[in-house]
C-alpha cells in the first residue's frame, strides 16, 4: 500500500471518538477511538457493515449526539450541537415542510439565517433547483412529488445554505436503481462545480467508491477504524469496469474478511495515520 499526498487543512475532523447508548440492559458502546480529518472538498465516505456506527458517527458530527470522548471540530471549533454550519440530508423523503412549496421549502434556511434580501433568497434559490434539475415544479407541493424528486429537493435546500459540511445518510437507499444512478451523478456533478466537503454514509461498496474521494472503513460493532482508502481517480466511467470491480473486492475482503485481504491488497491505497503524521 502506497500514501497519498498531504491532506489539505481540514474542515472538520473526529479525534478518538467514542459513542455509548443508554438502553434497559445498561451502556452499549456504539464507536470506539475513530479518528479522521477532511480538507475543504473532499468528500469521506464511511462503510461498514449493519451496527458498524455509521450513522452515529455522522449524527455526532451534526450535533445531535453528545461523545463519550474525543472530539468533533469544524473549522477549529468544538462542535457542542447542532449549527449552520452542517446540514444534514437523511434517506426519508419527508424531510419536506409539507405544507410549503418546492421554493419555499429550499428558501426556508435562507429566511431563518435572515442575511439576505428576499430577491437575493429567490435568486439563490432558484439557481440551485435548476442545477438539480426542478424548475419545472418550482411552485409543487412535496405530496405531489417523486420520491426522487423530494430527494433533490432535500439536496437543494441543504446546498442553498452554504454550509461548511454537508452530511449525508444514505440519501440514495430508498430510491429505485435508475432513479439512485441518476442522482448519485448529479451530486458529483453539484460537487465538482459547488466544491461542497462532504460526509456521506452509505451500505454499498460501489456508491461509495464513486461518490467518495476517500473511504474510512469501520470494523463491525463496535466500530473501529480498518483503514481509509484513496479513492479520488474514481469516477462515472469506471462503472463495470475491472479496476472497480478489483477494488470493491478487495473493499469487502477488508470489511468481512481480513485474512484474505492481505493477500489481494496490493490495488488498494491506504491513507496514513493523520493523527501520527499530523498533516
Amino acid at each position: 500500500m502506497s500514501a497519498i499526498g498531504s491532506l489539505p487543512s481540514p474542515v472538520f475532523e473526529v479525534e478518538r471518538l467514542v459513542l455509548d447508548y443508554q438502553t434497559p440492559k445498561g451502556i452499549v458502546r456504539a464507536v470506539e477511538d475513530v479518528s479522521f480529518r477532511v480538507g475543504k472538498g473532499e468528500r469521506l465516505v464511511l462503510l461498514g457493515p449493519s451496527g458498524c456506527g455509521k450513522s452515529s458517527i455522522l449524527k455526532a458530527v451534526a450535533g445531535f449526539i453528545e461523545p463519550a470522548a474525543g472530539h468533533i471540530r469544524i473549522q477549529g471549533k468544538e462542535v457542542k450541537g447542532p449549527g449552520p454550519d452542517r446540514i444534514v440530508v437523511f434517506q426519508e423523503f419527508d424531510q419536506l415542510l409539507p405544507w410549503k412549496t418546492v421554493r419555499r421549502n429550499v428558501e426556508f434556511p435562507l429566511r431563518i439565517a435572515g442575511r439576505l434580501s428576499k430577491a437575493e433568497i429567490r435568486e439563490r434559490s432558484e439557481r440551485v433547483l435548476r442545477k438539480v434539475g426542478l424548475e419545472r415544479v418550482l411552485d409543487s407541493y412535496p405530496h405531489t412529488l417523486s420520491g426522487g424528486m423530494k430527494q433533490r429537493a432535500a439536496i437543494a435546500r441543504a446546498l442553498v445554505t452554504d454550509a461548511d459540511v454537508l452530511l449525508m445518510d444514505e440519501p440514495f437507499a430508498a430510491l429505485d436503481a435508475l432513479t439512485r444512478t441518476q442522482l448519485q451523478g448529479e451530486l458529483l456533478d453539484l460537487a465538482e462545480e459547488i466544491g461542497f466537503t462532504l460526509l456521506f454514509v452509505t451500505h454499498s461498496i460501489e456508491e461509495a467508491i464513486l461518490i467518495g474521494t476517500r473511504l474510512h472503513l469501520l470494523s463491525p460493532h463496535p466500530g473501529r477504524t480498518i483503514t481509509t482508502i484513496d479513492t479520488s481517480d474514481f469516477n462515472r466511467k469506471d462503472v463495470g469496469s475491472a479496476r472497480l470491480e478489483r477494488l470493491s473486492r478487495e473493499v469487502h475482503d477488508l470489511l468481512f474478511n481480513p485474512t484474505a485481504s492481505k493477500e489481494t491488497d496490493n490495488h488498494v491505497r491506504a491513507v496514513p495515520d493523520r493523527r501520527a503524521a499530523h498533516i
